[in-house]
């Protein structure tokens, strides 16, 4: 650097492509749907495995078909159960980074492409709002307090996200019939 040249401040420029370069990887990353778990298919393939394995047996050493499709059934039950365990406990962990605005940014998107490669949706957009509960706030408008989570493998809602209402300018009042609001179950004085 020359005497004339003044050094760069740093204008966030880095900072802002390399979130954009994330937000980008992130919406190239789907659930892949044959990665898809069916209970049903699996404890299918099991069984047909386990009878394969079983005919090479002796006769007065094998199990009766019945034990071995019981043993099979309560092993895939408990598998889907830990990986609810597994999910939920993600999210968890998600939701509380993501409340707190961590400035540790590599742990949350570690965190985040972790949710994704394993099925589960976060939602973001308070479009989308069946996801959401509206906790608290006045206005026409809807603000994302907690993203909601969706397990893509069974559809099913994990956690709630949080809406707070809002003022916006220029918008007409919302009445969004898909949202719940929890301050309306609460009775007035």
């Amino acid at each position: 650097m020359s005497k004339n040249e003044a050094p760069k401040k740093p204008t966030g420029r880095r900072a802002r492509n390399e979130a954009r370069a994330w937000e980008a990887d992130m919406d190239l990353r789907t659930y892949r749907p044959e990665q898809f778990l069916d209970p049903a298919a699996l404890l299918s393939s099991f069984t047909e495995k386990a009878q394969e394995l079983l005919e090479q047996l002796p006769d007065e050493d094998r199990p009766r078909g019945a034990q071995v499709t019981s043993a099979l059934r309560q092993a895939v039950l408990e598998a889907f159960r830990t990986r609810e365990q597994y999910v939920a406990r993600l999210v968890e962990t998600d939701a509380a980074s993501w409340a707190t605005r961590m400035p540790a940014k590599n742990m949350r998107r570690a965190i985040r492409a972790s949710l994704i490669d394993s099925g589960i949706r976060v939602v973001e957009s308070s479009d989308e709002g069946e996801y959401f509960v509206v906790v608290e706030g006045e206005g026409n408008g809807f603000e994302v307090v907690r993203p909601a989570y969706v397990d893509q493998a069974t559809g099913k809602l994990i956690l709630s996200g949080q809406l707070r209402r809002v003022f916006v300018s220029g918008k007409r009042d919302d009445s969004r019939t898909g949202t719940q609001d929890a301050t309306a179950t609460e009775e007035k004085p």
